[in-house]
């Protein structure tokens, strides 16, 4: 057969299957980042039916999902959002690092992956999944909850992280010298510190420069100028993902706006090519022998999560209820653990098949932990004769619990259109 026949017919097979794993996901109420892995792990090599002839076409597919992912990331976010949540959210932003990194670190030393791995593998234990966790409130019709505001601002820290974490992993991954690495911070940072003054003094002008009436021409505009930063910054060692995510940042208003619909679909085809990449790259014969460890990593790092959300939630004034929800929550792990780990795999490549098996985990177990932590809770602290839910007086949260401090009000980064719930109905 012919390559380029070869191609799209492979091509379109993927395609077309991943829109029909989508549905079937959507069905059963499970986000399909999992089953998008599984795809990959079938049709990679050492899978069922090896895919040669689009792996090449794969490869750049993923590369520009990555990009997507951020640059929608950013475009949630305006410039003085993340400077407030950076002022207020900062100390749960410390306890989620030194939580839920630690024991993807500690996990890396034992198993002999030496510091480069560890701060791979710490990467992918804190991170959580945005996607995952903006569908699972969306489902539980969370939108409006006391606690909602408090999730939120840890993913915001997280994502602000996000763009000194990778560039300092990539200068690692590179092997480049402590001086290099040190270079490539300061870069780093230099170049959020200056997105964000030019989006919070200027961003009207960046903004009326990229506008169009033309929803052509913006969709051309926004994503050539998305991957040629990226490209500039993968040049200078600082993660392309991060130049993506500067330049969803230094957008706002009405083009972020008219962005984020064009691009959403996009994003959304690419990101799950990505995915089912990550999958291919990945032996399934290798998963096995590390489910025993990814298992354990991800029950140590569900507890510290819950623990996370319920400090986040307890120091913004949240009752009892809301802290458990807002803790099980934050469990779902996803899309940029698989990113993390897809840089790293080069280098480190026994960590694809466990950050594979822990995202396979965690992604399920984590709509289970946001339904259900909040009742377990309650039910262990009433055979305790312990105040489990807030109610011991017969006082709700609601009415318990003072203002809580607000993150910043803003769209739910999702693989889904988000429909918040009309005012007044907001939950305890």
């Amino acid at each position: 057969m012919h390559d380029t026949t070869a191609l799209l017919v492979e091509l379109g097979a993927v395609i077309l299957g991943l829109g029909l794993v989508g549905r079937f996901a959507g069905r059963i109420g499970l986000s399909p980042i999992p089953l998008y892995l599984l795809a990959g792990l079938a049709f990679g090599h050492g899978g069922l039916i090896p895919l040669d002839a689009s792996e090449e076409f794969t490869m750049v597919g993923a590369e520009i999902g990555v990009i997507l992912l951020l640059l929608l990331l950013g475009l949630e976010y305006s410039a003085s959002e993340l400077v407030t949540s950076l002022k207020t959210q900062y100390p749960s932003g410390v306890v989620d690092f030194v939580l839920n990194a630690t024991p993807g670190a500690v996990a890396a030393l034992i198993l002999g992956w030496g510091p480069v791995g560890a701060v791979a593998l710490a990467g992918v234990t804190w991170i959580s999944s945005s996607g995952v966790i903006a569908k699972v409130m969306t489902d539980l019709g969370r939108l409006g909850n006391r606690e909602t505001p408090v999730i939120l601002g840890v993913l915001v820290m997280e994502d602000l992280a996000m763009a000194v974490y990778l560039p300092l992993l990539t200068a690692m991954l590179a092997g480049v010298s402590l001086a290099g690495g040190s270079l490539a911070l300061v870069i780093a940072l230099g170049a959020v510190g200056l997105v964000l003054y030019l989006a919070l003094r200027h961003g009207r002008l960046i903004s009326r420069a990229v506008s169009s009436d033309n929803p052509e021409m913006l969709l051309l505009v926004v994503l050539g100028l998305t991957v040629l930063v990226a490209g500039v910054a993968q040049q200078l060692q600082v993660s392309a993902a991060v130049g993506a995510f500067l330049v969803g940042i230094a957008l706002s208003g009405e083009v972020a706006e008219g962005a984020r619909k064009l691009l959403t679909p996009l994003r959304d085809l690419f990101a799950a090519v990505f995915f089912v990449f990550f999958g291919l790259s990945t032996n399934p014969a290798d998963i096995p022998p590390v489910l025993l460890p990814a298992a354990l990593l991800a029950i140590v790092t569900t507890f510290t999560k819950i623990a996370t959300g319920y400090y986040a939630a307890r120091r913004a004034g949240v009752g009892s209820r809301g802290r458990w929800r807002a803790g099980g929550t934050l469990v779902a792990r996803g899309e940029f653990s698989i990113v993390i780990a897809g840089l790293a795999v080069a280098t480190e490549p026994r960590i694809g098949p466990i950050a594979t098996a822990y995202v396979l985990i965690l992604v399920i177990v984590g709509p289970l932990t946001a339904r259900w932590t909040q009742p377990l809770a309650a039910r262990i602290g009433a055979r305790r004769g312990g105040d489990g839910d807030g109610k011991s007086t017969g006082t709700s949260d609601a009415e318990k619990e003072p203002v809580a401090k607000s993150a910043p009000e803003r769209r739910l980064p999702s693989h889904d259109d988000l429909t918040p719930e009309p005012a007044g109905e907001t939950r305890e």
